[in-house]
C-alpha cells in the first residue's frame, strides 16, 4: 500500500473534510506501525517525514563574492548613520513660567507632555486641542528666573507679602483679564530693566521653593520619558533681555534626573553675561560629569547684540571667548512665534524670499524698548549674515565664535506646542483661539504696534539621530546634524564632498550615498582631494505627509572675498516642474503657482511636487575663500493661521493681514576652510 502526501494549506479544507483527512491518516500510520512489526506489505509514505537539513545538497558551492554578496544583502543591517528624523520642540513653557502664568496659563508640564505625546487636553481658556500626528520629543525649557514662583505671589505666600509690587501683581492674577496682562507685561519690562521686586531676587527667599519646583519637574520629565518612542529632554531658559534686547539661551541636558537635580539652574538674575552662564554650564560639567548645551533664540530682537563684536562688557571678542562660545553654543534657533530669524530684505536684497516671518518684528527689539532696529545693527541681527560675522573673526582669532547650526522653536507660554496652520493655539493664553484674538495688541513703542496677526505659527526642530533618546537627540544636535521647520514636517537631507555626481540624485540610497562620498548637515568639508576641485552637495526633501508639496531647493552661499567683505548668493537647485519652469537671464525661477482659497482656507496639491532631490556644484567656488553653504527648502502656498480663523469665525481681516504663506526648512550649514 502506497500513501502520496501532500501539503494542504488550511484554509483550503473544510472541517469535516479536515476530520476525514484525519482519520485517514491515523489508519496510515496504523498500516506502517503493523508493517514495522513484520507485516508483509511494503509501505512507502512519501513526505511523511521532512528531511530537510539546511543544506542543498544539489547545488554547487557558493563563490566568495556571492558569500560576500550575501552578508551585504540587507542594505539596512549594519547602519550607524541615522535613518530618520524625529520632529520636536525644543522651546516650551508651562505655568512654571512667571510670565505664562501671569498670562492665564494653568496647565502643568504634566499636560504639557501629554498634549505633546498626542493626547487630548483642555486649554486654560477652556478649549479642547489635540495635535494631528504626536511629537517624537519635547524640551519644557521654563523661565530660571523666578521658576514657579508667581504660583505663590497668586497663592498669597507670606513671604512676599511685605513688598507693595507683589501684593499688587497678586491680585491683579486674581482679577484676571486686562488687569493680569497688565502685570504681566509689568513684569516683563521690570525683568528688562532690573527693576524687580526684592523679596523675587532673595536667594534666602525664593532658593527653598525654586528648588522643589525643579525637582518637581524633572521627576515629571523622567515619568514621561519612554526612551524609543518619546523623549522627554530636561531643560530651562535662561533670560538675559538687558534694556529689552533679546539675548535668551534654552539650556539643554543630555542626562537624567540624578545629574540633573544637582544644581539649581543658572538665572540671568545671577548674571546677565553669556560668559557666566558658560562657567556656570562649565562647573556643571565637571560636577556632574553630565553634558549641556545652550540653544540662544530670537537674535531678531536683540537690536544687534547677538553677534556683536565685543562681548557683554563692551570688550573685543577674543580667542578664549570664541572658543567657550563655540562649545557651548552649537545652535540657534532660526524660527518660532516671535518670528524669523534668517535674513532681512535690506541684508538680501536678492533673496526673493528674504521677507519671511519679519513682519512685525523688525520694528525694534522684544520689549520696544530702547531703540528701534536700524539698517546699522542687522548684520549682527541675523542668522545669515551673523555665520559670515563668525568668519570674520576666524580670520582674526583662528576660531569662529558663530559656527552654528539651525534648529526650531515653539516659545510658546500656553503649555500647548500647537503651531500647525490649521490648528495653531498661540504663544500666550489671550492668543488661543477666539474671533478677535488677530488684532489683539501684543506690544506698543517707537509709534509702532505689534498686534496677535504678527506672530507665526513657527516652528520645528527636526534631528537626525540614530534612536529617539536623550542620548542620541543630544549627540544629533552636538555635532548640528539638525534643521529648522516653520512648522512643516518635511524631510530633508545635505550631504556635501567633492565627488557627488547626478547620478547620485536618481538613487534610492540618497542617504547611504552621502554618508560613503561626503559629510552631512552641521559638518566640516573634508580636505579637497585635488587642489582647485569645487565642492558638490547632494540635497534631497520631501514633503510633509499632510502638507504642501515643495516648490524649490535652493542652496545659500555665503563667503569672505579676498577684500575681506562678506558676500551672499542663492541658488536654485531643484524644483517642481522643471520641463515648464526654466530660470530666467537673473537665475530666478518663476513662481510656482497658487492654489490656495483663502475665502475657505484650503489648497489643492495640483502644483508643485512630493520629493526633490538634486546634485549641485559651485560654479564660483574658491578654494582660497572661507564659505558656508546651507539648503532652504520651499513648499507652495498654502492657508496663514488667519485665513482659517477668518474662515472658522467668519470674519473679514485688512489687508495687511497675510493670508497664505510658502512654509519652509532651512539645513544647518556645511562650512568650508581654506587648508
Amino acid at each position: 500500500m502506497k500513501i502520496t502526501q501532500r501539503r494542504l494549506s488550511p484554509r483550503s479544507v473544510t472541517p469535516v473534510a479536515f476530520a476525514v483527512l484525519t482519520l485517514a491518516l491515523a489508519c496510515a500510520h496504523a498500516a506502517m506501525a503493523q508493517n514495522a512489526a513484520g507485516a508483509s506489505d511494503d509501505v512507502v509514505v512519501k513526505g511523511a517525514v521532512d528531511h530537510y537539513d539546511g543544506e542543498d545538497h544539489t547545488r554547487k558551492p557558493e563563490t566568495a563574492q556571492q558569500i560576500e554578496a550575501k552578508k551585504k544583502y540587507s542594505p539596512y543591517a549594519g547602519r550607524k548613520y541615522p535613518t530618520r528624523v524625529y520632529f520636536g520642540d525644543t522651546h516650551h513653557h508651562t505655568n512654571n513660567s512667571g510670565d505664562a502664568f501671569m498670562g492665564g496659563n494653568t496647565l502643568t508640564p504634566e499636560q504639557a507632555y501629554r498634549f505633546a505625546r498626542g493626547e487630548e487636553v483642555v486649554s486654560s481658556t477652556g478649549v479642547p486641542a489635540k495635535l494631528s500626528r504626536p511629537l517624537d520629543f519635547l524640551v519644557v525649557s521654563d523661565h530660571a528666573e523666578g521658576l514657579g514662583l508667581m504660583t505663590q505671589v497668586a497663592a498669597g505666600n507670606p513671604a512676599f507679602a511685605s513688598d507693595p509690587t507683589l501684593i499688587r501683581w497678586g491680585q491683579a492674577l486674581k482679577a484676571g483679564g486686562k488687569e493680569q496682562q497688565d502685570a504681566m507685561n509689568e513684569l516683563v519690562s521690570a525683568q528688562a530693566n532690573n527693576k524687580l521686586p526684592p523679596p523675587i531676587k532673595d536667594p534666602k527667599v525664593v532658593g527653598p521653593i525654586m528648588k522643589s519646583v525643579w525637582q518637581a519637574y524633572t521627576a515629571t520629565a523622567e515619568k514621561f520619558n519612554e526612551p524609543g518612542r518619546f523623549t522627554a529632554m530636561i531643560g530651562y531658559e535662561w533670560t538675559s533681555v538687558p534694556g529689552g534686547n533679546n539675548l535668551h539661551r534654552n539650556i539643554l541636558f543630555r542626562d537624567n534626573k540624578d545629574r540633573a537635580d544637582q544644581i539649581l539652574p543658572f538665572s540671568a538674575w545671577q548674571s546677565e553675561d553669556p560668559e557666566k552662564l558658560w562657567a556656570w554650564m562649565a562647573q556643571y560639567e565637571a560636577k556632574t560629569g553630565g553634558r549641556m548645551l545652550a540653544i540662544p533664540h530670537n537674535a531678531n530682537l536683540s537690536n544687534g547684540r547677538m553677534f556683536e563684536p565685543v562681548d557683554f562688557g563692551g570688550k573685543a571678542l577674543t580667542k578664549d571667548y570664541a572658543e567657550r562660545r563655540a562649545r557651548f553654543e552649537v545652535l540657534q534657533e532660526m524660527m518660532q512665534t516671535k518670528g524669523n530669524s534668517e535674513t532681512h530684505p535690506l541684508l538680501s536684497p536678492n533673496d526673493e524670499f528674504a521677507d519671511f516671518g519679519i513682519a512685525g518684528w523688525e520694528y525694534g527689539n522684544l520689549t520696544l524698548e530702547g531703540k528701534p532696529l536700524s539698517r546699522a545693527m542687522m548684520p549682527t541681527n541675523y542668522l545669515r549674515s551673523g555665520l559670515l560675522q563668525g568668519m570674520l573673526h576666524e580670520q582674526q582669532l583662528g576660531v569662529n565664535p558663530f559656527k552654528f547650526g539651525f534648529i526650531g522653536g515653539t516659545d510658546i507660554h500656553n503649555s500647548l506646542t500647537a503651531i500647525e496652520e490649521d490648528n495653531f493655539y498661540g504663544k500666550h493664553v489671550n492668543q488661543e483661539p477666539s474671533p478677535k484674538r488677530w488684532e489683539h495688541v501684543s506690544k506698543q513703542g517707537f509709534g509702532k504696534t505689534r498686534y496677535t496677526w504678527h506672530y507665526t505659527a513657527a516652528g520645528y526642530a527636526a534631528v537626525w539621530a540614530t534612536e529617539n533618546t536623550r542620548e542620541a537627540l543630544w549627540d544629533a544636535m552636538k555635532r548640528k546634524e539638525v534643521y529648522a521647520t516653520s512648522g512643516t514636517r518635511m524631510t530633508v537631507r545635505l550631504f556635501a564632498g567633492w565627488d557627488f555626481t547626478p547620478e547620485d540624485a536618481r538613487s534610492r540610497y540618497v542617504a547611504e550615498t552621502g554618508y560613503a562620498k561626503g559629510v552631512p548637515m552641521g559638518a566640516d568639508l573634508p580636505k579637497a582631494p585635488t587642489s582647485g576641485k569645487a565642492p558638490t552637495f547632494l540635497v534631497a526633501a520631501m514633503k510633509d505627509a499632510i502638507g504642501g508639496n515643495l516648490d524649490r531647493i535652493q542652496i545659500v552661499k555665503g563667503w569672505i572675498d579676498k577684500a575681506g567683505k562678506p558676500q551672499e548668493k542663492i541658488y536654485n537647485v531643484a524644483w517642481s516642474d522643471a520641463r515648464t519652469r526654466k530660470p530666467g537671464k537673473d537665475g530666478k525661477l518663476p513662481p510656482v503657482g497658487d492654489t490656495v482659497d483663502v475665502a475657505h482656507a484650503t489648497w489643492t496639491n495640483t502644483i508643485g511636487a512630493g520629493e526633490l532631490v538634486g546634485v549641485w556644484k559651485d560654479p564660483a567656488f574658491d578654494p582660497a575663500l572661507r564659505a558656508y553653504y546651507y539648503a532652504r527648502v520651499i513648499e507652495i502656498p498654502t492657508p496663514r493661521w488667519t485665513a482659517y480663523d477668518a474662515y472658522r469665525f467668519g470674519i473679514k481681516m485688512p489687508p495687511e493681514v497675510p493670508m497664505k504663506h510658502q512654509e519652509r526648512a532651512w539645513t544647518s550649514p556645511v562650512w568650508y576652510t581654506p587648508i
